[in-house]
């Protein structure tokens, strides 16, 4: 078992978490109703999955409406993402240990179902530290869809095998064994040590300083 690709989700795991996931779906919420969308969809769905149900929804009802819907919430989406950015920073671990990642000679790849622009504010030199970056922006339909981490992972010439995905939710690792990669969970967002075991990761530590100490100390990073 040896890694020699690393590809990060981004909020929670190399940048503060500063979204309001309740209240950006609350928000989707209220927009649905204007939009006279016939049922809410379940509590349990996060927010772009919810525009895509009621985006459905709507379209049974009325078709004309459904992409205007579609349209108006994700640029509600943005607007509090682009928000949430200019209160963000990345973690101060972060670009010394993406150098160090570097230094070993791992390719490493940022995937994320934020926009761009938003990822941009808070890490502008994201190019200096990344051999691919792929926001949702840049993919039909982002993680937990594997194909958001495989096209990234094709982008590196990289194969799945030797690859790890670290992220702070349990939608990360559901990413990774879709695609067939390692997974790894980070407890520095929202989620609980608990919550990133029982989605099986493979290792579970309290960040990404922490969980590259762990893969040194176990050997399994490429030397």
């Amino acid at each position: 078992m040896t890694i020699d690709t690393v590809v990060f989700d981004f909020d929670g795991t190399l940048a503060e978490l500063h979204l309001d996931f309740p209240l950006m779906k609350l928000r989707v919420g209220e927009l649905a109703d204007r939009f006279l969308a016939p049922a809410r969809p379940p509590a349990t769905l996060p927010a772009l999955e919810a525009i895509a149900w009621i985006s459905q929804s709507i379209e049974g009802q009325n078709g004309g409406r459904a992409a205007d819907f579609r349209k108006e919430a994700l640029g509600l989406i943005e607007a509090m993402e682009m928000e949430a950015a200019g209160r963000g920073a990345l973690f101060p671990f972060t670009r010394p240990l993406l150098d160090g990642i570097l230094l070993r000679g791992l390719k490493t790849a940022i995937i994320t179902r934020n926009c761009e622009a938003a990822v941009r504010v808070v890490f502008p030199d994201i190019a200096r530290y990344c051999s691919a970056f792929l926001a949702r922006d840049h993919v039909p339909a982002p993680k937990p869809d594997p194909a958001h981490l495989l096209l990234a992972l094709r982008a590196m010439g990289a194969t799945p095998a030797a690859a790890v995905m670290v992220g702070d939710h349990p939608l990360d690792i559901q990413t990774g064994k879709a695609a067939g990669v390692m997974t790894a969970g980070v407890c520095s967002g929202s989620k609980t040590r608990e919550e990133l075991i029982h989605a099986g990761a493979d290792w579970v530590a309290d960040d990404c300083e922490a969980l590259f100490r762990m893969f040194a100390e176990k050997g399994v990073l490429r030397r």
